[in-house]
């Protein structure tokens, strides 16, 4: 069990914690994530990878609608808090409350924020303090750790 923080909060909760609007933790085994993830999401969900930018159609979605974790199909972003960051992946200002939990990454040279979704702990990408207002968060998300829902009407 991994000590994450959720967002917007400076104290640590158990990774399968849901904070503020509980949400019941989706645990499954290695194989069972290989079986219900295409490779490529799963080298990024589950074993922390990033894709290529420019590779997501997500990058350029403009539609109203809500990005949904693509590993448990929890809700994470609004379409309203994102925004073309220029770096080449689905990039966001907010999350959606209680959705994603942080914690530090040293795989570089220096320390990242990492985020997961706090359903199924899937790596979702990094948050970074260089984006737009209200926030001022880049939230960089991998495109295929996501799924799109477009909004209805």
């Amino acid at each position: 069990m991994k000590l994450l923080f959720l967002m917007g909060s400076s104290a640590p909760v158990l990774a399968n914690a849901a904070g503020p609007a509980a949400v019941a933790p989706l645990e499954l085994s290695d194989a069972e994530w290989k079986k219900r993830l295409s490779p490529e999401a799963y080298r990024v969900l589950r074993k922390h990878g990033t894709e290529p930018a420019g590779s997501s159609p997500l990058d350029k979605e403009q539609r109203p609608g809500v990005y949904h974790c693509a590993g448990c199909d929890l809700p994470l972003f609004s379409s309203e808090a994102k925004y073309d960051s220029g770096t080449g992946w689905p990039s966001f200002h907010t999350a959606l409350p209680g959705a994603v939990a942080t914690q530090l990454d040293f795989k570089m040279i220096w320390p990242r924020t990492e985020y997961h979704c706090v359903r199924c702990q899937g790596h979702q990408g990094h948050v970074f303090d260089d984006g737009p207002p209200p926030t001022g968060k880049r939230w960089c998300n991998n495109g295929v750790a996501l799924r799109f829902a477009p909004s209805q009407a």
